[in-house]
């Protein structure tokens, strides 16, 4: 009698595999997909930057008006965006941040949790963001 097919054991042993290694994947799937968002808050935070130093060639000072850096700056989270972003202006210098939105859906997988970028006036970027 010829056996077509499978046996049980070797389908389960199947699932085992693929289990494990879906374990192991899907964490660091997440953390890429985290990186490629945090994309934006870098590229924003340029725009802030260059939009600053611009601002300040014309009028000798820094501001915490994104409005007036002639492009808009999405200041609270929506459904496009990932972050919100602020600027804090010290004197002659000036910060600008992008906060992980953790609101609409748009949470951050719990193994990354919240975090934030920062660009200075110097173009030093930081933050608390381990992924990146």
């Amino acid at each position: 009698m010829e056996k077509n097919g499978f046996t049980l054991t070797e389908l389960l042993i199947v699932v085992v595999v693929i289990s494990i290694l879906a374990s192991v994947g899907f964490p660091e799937y997440l953390k890429v997909m985290e990186k490629g968002r945090s994309s934006e808050a870098r590229t924003i935070l340029g725009q802030i930057r260059s939009g600053e130093t611009a601002y300040y060639m014309e009028y000798n000072q820094f501001t915490n008006n994104a409005a007036a850096l002639q492009f808009s700056v999405p200041s609270r989270c929506s459904a496009t965006h990932y972050f919100s972003y602020g600027i804090s202006v010290s004197g002659t210098t000036f910060t600008a941040t992008a906060a992980r939105c953790t609101a609409s859906g748009k949470f951050p997988n719990s193994a990354i949790g919240a975090y934030s970028l920062n660009i200075t006036d110097q173009g030093v970027l930081g933050g608390n963001a381990t992924i990146l």
